[in-house]
């Protein structure tokens, strides 16, 4: 039986490491959807997600199609990619001292059929207390900038980070055991497209 091709309707470096750090074999596909930032946090997860995979079925002749979409809430508010420097002050003092939530929607799309699965994972991060020399140091980085919510768990902002209840990958961009499950809901067990490295292998440890 010939295995179906998968596509990352994504060209985030982040989503694309974490595939490929686990070894799945895929395709990268640019979407050409227009993001919303306005509404009910888990409706614009997956909205933004399925518009992402709903953007590339025409260069899909057969496959599977898979889109993730990251969303940071405060008080039930959508916090987007910051704008500029101050944007991005803004939102590190309304993150300061505080719980969010991180929610990401995830969207796959099987073709021929175009039939269309969703799923949301939610975590929920705490930031320390910021002092204004933090906020300054952090966006003096460059790290907050196409980020949601202005901050990128892995890299700098690590050091501001308090507390974490739930999936960490998720707050990265791609919550993998979600999708591992959506996948099967579909039909589709990920681990047929591993690429499993034999022990003792070189593989890159960088974080």
């Amino acid at each position: 039986m010939t295995v179906r091709r998968i596509y990352l309707a994504s060209e985030s470096e982040r989503r694309i490491q974490i595939l490929r750090r686990l070894g799945v074999e895929f395709t990268v596909l640019k979407p050409k959807a227009v993001e919303v930032h306005r509404g009910e946090p888990r409706f614009v997860a997956v909205s933004n997600a399925l518009s992402k995979a709903r953007s590339v079925v025409d260069a899909v002749d057969q496959g599977f199609i898979i889109a993730a979409d990251t969303t940071v809430a405060v008080d039930g508010a959508v916090l987007g990619k910051p704008k500029d420097g101050e944007d991005a002050k803004r939102m590190l003092r309304m993150l300061s001292g505080r719980w969010h939530t991180v929610l990401t929607g995830l969207a796959v799309i099987t073709v021929p059929e175009r039939l269309e699965y969703t799923s949301v994972e939610e975590t929920r991060v705490k930031f320390k207390r910021l002092s204004s020399r933090e906020v300054e140091f952090y966006v003096a980085t460059g790290e907050p900038f196409g980020k949601a919510g202005g901050y990128a768990i892995q890299g700098y902002a690590s050091l501001f980070i308090d507390r974490v209840e739930g999936c960490y990958f998720n707050v990265v961009g791609l919550p993998v055991r979600r999708l591992y499950e959506l996948l099967r809901k579909v039909g589709v067990d990920l681990l047929d497209y591993i690429s499993i490295r034999p022990r003792g292998a070189s593989s890159d440890r960088r974080c």
